[in-house]
């Protein structure tokens, strides 16, 4: 069996926060259409984790969640290249990760929310994924 991937999903914290995720318990993660995040979302599975990322005045990893499906079609669209994934919640970080921080530390030199930011959906290695834990004090 393959290993897991992980992955980034930004999103607006005034239109749905991290928070709304854990009261929702579930929801579909849509409003994806740039194609190199739609490219990323496709490789996306079921079970793969993901931080969760706040843009706007936060710029900041808040929790962690798990993909609930693997990508599909999103019902809304009538487009099939534009795809959703479910997600639900795992947990909330101990504390923000702030873009910031991330840029500061030479060890996300080569991580995609720095190199290409307006990304919505990213890849994030092992190394990266540890890092961020190990900053959020997880």
């Amino acid at each position: 069996m393959a290993a897991k991937k992980r992955w980034l999903l930004k999103t607006e914290p005034s239109e749905f926060s991290f928070d709304d995720l854990v009261a929702k318990k579930k929801t579909v993660w849509d409003g994806i259409s740039n194609a190199l995040a739609l490219q990323n979302l496709r490789l996306a599975k079921k079970g793969d984790p993901v931080l969760v990322y706040h843009t706007g005045n936060e710029k900041a990893a808040v929790g962690i969640a798990t993909l609930a499906s693997d990508p599909y079609a999103d019902p809304k669209a009538g487009d099939p290249k534009l795809v959703v994934v479910d997600v639900k919640p795992t947990k909330k970080l101990k504390r923000p990760v702030t873009l910031a921080e991330v840029k500061a530390n030479k060890k996300f030199k080569d991580f995609p929310l720095v190199r290409i930011s307006r990304l919505s959906v990213v890849p994030v290695s092992d190394a990266e994924w540890a890092e961020i834990l190990r900053l959020a004090g997880d």
